[in-house]
């Protein structure tokens, strides 16, 4: 497989760049950018510990509750966790089990619907996602990790690399997802598909990344010269080779930034813990320094710092807390936590009229040494330390959104 030969790139572009690379970049908290992180706070828990209760046959799909896997990363005891949402998961004692309600099964069968419609976007996505990588592989392991990102199934290694043989294959010890066919009609990055509804593009072109700066930003006016003069650079796409490019010179920067940008396109909710996003950049082989490149250019990604973790936003993909074009795959996603969120409602409400706890709610927490009062009323703090790498500047913390801001602002994303 050959792909088209690296076009010449003007050699004063070549020059090791000085500009925001060696800057001091400011980072300002942006409240709504850190409210998509903070509503979907214990989502991904609570999708796997689903799906292993719908994976359990027959109905009703009872598990004992020391059999959960503990891959699942609660962020506390499961018993603690399963108990803040009544509305998904009914437990039960003498044994010990946990089922999934009504509720939780009916938007389950919700979902197998839409992964099973969204199947050959999945495919494509993640067939892309391939062809970013220079030796058309990535480590099995990790694309697993990447499924919730990227709209997997959870069984996406049974129910779609094997229906699309053309596209996937696994290497000989079956750690690595290797591509069959580099499709170039798909090697077409979302920057290239903006440039052509926006004004035509060929090859070459310099194609500007949308910029957007949180309020009260500013950058140094020789940064922001800098700046202008690097969007004016040729667009090399991220489906392109780059390895003939001189390392931390401007051109090699923007490529780098095109990969990224590239990836979290990819992704069904814009965004990706900067962690994996790292990983992810090691196996396509970007070159040394582009971890800090993501916080080099808060015009165009937003880290937020929510969750105890760093999460990259893709700014230009939300308007406000709102994503601008949302995949079906997120739709399902507010809606669990719209359903997460009601049974917090509930528990609310029961413990206002009458605080007394029922007698299998009892045995449970005394089994598991956990009293009720301890378990619904746990509290949660965010990490609110920046690394210095990602920060120079910050502002006042903001508080962290109620349960009621939260569950409004899913209900708002449900009828987006």
């Amino acid at each position: 497989m050959h792909l088209p030969p690296l076009r010449r790139v003007p050699a004063a572009l070549l020059v090791p760049a000085r500009g925001l690379l060696e800057a001091r970049v400011p980072w300002v908290r942006e409240r709504a950018l850190d409210h998509v992180v903070e509503r979907e706070r214990h989502l991904v828990p609570f999708l796997l510990a689903k799906d292993v209760l719908l994976a359990a046959t027959p109905p009703p799909h009872a598990v004992p509750l020391h059999s959960l896997p503990s891959t699942i990363p609660f962020p506390f005891r499961p018993l603690r966790f399963l108990r803040l949402y009544p509305s998904a998961f009914a437990l039960s004692p003498h044994p010990i089990e946990v089922s999934p309600t009504p509720r939780l099964s009916a938007l389950h069968a919700g979902e197998a619907q839409a992964v099973d419609a969204t199947v050959p976007d999945a495919a494509d996505r993640l067939l892309r996602l391939l062809m970013l990588a220079p030796s058309r592989a990535l480590p099995l392991r990790l694309v697993a990790r990447l499924r919730l990102d990227l709209g997997l199934a959870s069984d996406f290694q049974r129910s779609l690399l094997p229906n699309y043989p053309d596209y996937f294959a696994l290497s000989p010890d079956g750690s690595l997802l290797e591509l069959v066919c580099y499709r170039k009609d798909l090697a077409v990055s979302s920057m290239q598909s903006y440039a052509q509804r926006t004004g035509g593009y060929k090859v070459g072109d310099a194609v500007a990344f949308p910029l957007s700066f949180p309020r009260g930003f500013e950058l140094d006016k020789k940064v922001r010269k800098w700046l202008d003069e690097w969007q004016r650079l040729p667009y090399i796409s991220p489906y392109e080779d780059g390895s003939h490019l001189t390392p931390r010179s401007d051109i090699t920067e923007k490529r780098t930034v095109a990969v990224l940008h590239e990836v979290l396109s990819l992704t069904v909710g814009k965004k990706m813990e900067k962690e994996v996003l790292v990983k992810l950049g090691e196996a396509l082989r970007l070159p040394p320094g582009f971890r800090k490149v993501v916080a080099k250019h808060p015009g165009i990604f937003y880290i937020s710092h929510k969750l105890r973790t760093q999460t990259v936003v893709l700014r230009e993909s939300y308007r406000r807390h709102m994503l601008v074009d949302k995949h079906p795959m997120m739709g399902i996603r507010y809606q669990y936590m719209h359903l997460m969120h009601m049974g917090k409602e509930e528990v609310g409400k029961g413990k206002g009229k009458d605080r007394r706890s029922s007698r299998s709610e009892q045995i449970i927490g005394e089994e598991f040494g956990a009293t009720v009062d301890d378990d619904e009323n746990e509290e949660y703090d965010d990490e609110d330390d920046v690394a210095e790498d990602d920060m120079e500047v910050g502002v006042a913390s903001e508080d962290q959104d109620s349960d009621d801001d939260v569950d409004e602002d899913i209900k708002e994303q449900i009828s987006h």
